[in-house]
């Protein structure tokens, strides 16, 4: 099988990233895969003359028509990827979704709640569950730190989609109770600065930039999603795997992988219940459809 990747994550091209180790292992099941970059900055790809058998693209807006476009030129099959929540887009996004996924050829989603999104289009071709690879058996192996500071632990972008001032909130509420707790951000974006003005008062309040989160995790009491929306949320699953509990909105994998899911204006509260009850996470095995990184791969091959 000869596959042609419409993608708009640079990391592929990074040898010391988890999204080039993904590619080398969906390379590894197929005769040959070509990926072609597509992002914000960058003018309209060109594609090679190669022959190809299908055209997978990373999403269903505008490079979903666009390997729309070019799976109809070349007269070859259009898989789709949905990590995204359809839910959560904008009205012309949804519009352009709807009709490049009733004009794909098969669909992939990262979970059960995006694969109900797809089939109430009416796409009548096979939509398959397979979400990202990770290399959960490293989390597994997390082993807890005794300390004596309670520790919520927040993990993104500081981005607005991300809504990071949300945890720093949540941590003046807990304080305000008492609680001796402190607030580690692993992360970076546009918000920084921002968010180190907001949190300039408080105490036990710590932004690290990011890193890898299994250090980090051996040392938290919960880990805190306060996304206004999720793809997907590899951190929760990560969280999970490593006995960390999660609270979370209902977002993206947060239900699904066991977190403990409330609404926004309780989630001060639910994360005080877990930080008094010193309740460990407990990952939902079923949102993971593999066991091995080959198996991941083998069962990627066959989505297309």
């Amino acid at each position: 099988m000869r596959v042609l990747m419409i993608t708009g994550d640079r990391n592929i091209f990074d040898v010391n990233t988890e999204a080039r180790a993904r590619l080398g292992l969906q390379r590894g099941v197929v005769e040959k895969l070509t990926p072609v970059f597509w992002g914000k900055g960058s003018l309209l790809p060109k594609i090679s003359n190669d022959i190809f058998d299908v055209i997978t693209v990373q999403d269903p807006f505008w490079r979903g028509l666009f390997a729309l476009y070019v799976a109809r030129q070349r007269n070859i099959r259009l898989n789709v990827q949905v990590h995204a929540d359809l839910s959560a887009q904008t009205f012309l996004r949804r519009v352009i979704a709807k009709i490049v996924l009733r004009h794909a050829d098969s669909v992939r989603v990262v979970s059960k709640k995006i694969r109900e999104q797809v089939l109430s289009i009416s796409t009548k071709v096979p939509v398959y569950v397979l979400p990202v690879f990770i290399d959960i058996q490293r989390f597994r192996e997390v082993t807890p730190v005794l300390h004596t500071q309670k520790t919520i632990l927040w993990i993104g972008r500081f981005e607005d989609e991300k809504n990071p001032k949300a945890a720093i909130d949540l941590l003046e509420s807990v304080q305000k109770t008492g609680l001796d707790v402190a607030l580690v951000l692993l992360g970076a974006g546009s918000k920084k600065e921002s968010l180190r003005e907001r949190a300039h008062n408080l105490k036990n309040v710590s932004f690290e930039g990011w890193q890898d989160p299994l250090r980090y995790l051996a040392h938290a009491d919960v880990v805190l999603c306060t996304s206004k929306h999720e793809s997907w949320g590899a951190s929760i699953i990560e969280a999970l795997a490593a006995g960390v509990p999660v609270v979370a909105p209902d977002v993206g994998i947060a239900k699904e992988a066991g977190a403990f899911v409330v609404p926004r204006e309780n989630l001060t509260s639910e994360v005080i219940r877990v930080l008094h009850s010193g309740v460990r996470g407990e990952l939902n095995a079923e949102v993971l459809p593999y066991t091995s990184a080959e198996e991941w791969a083998n069962k990627w091959k066959e989505t297309l």
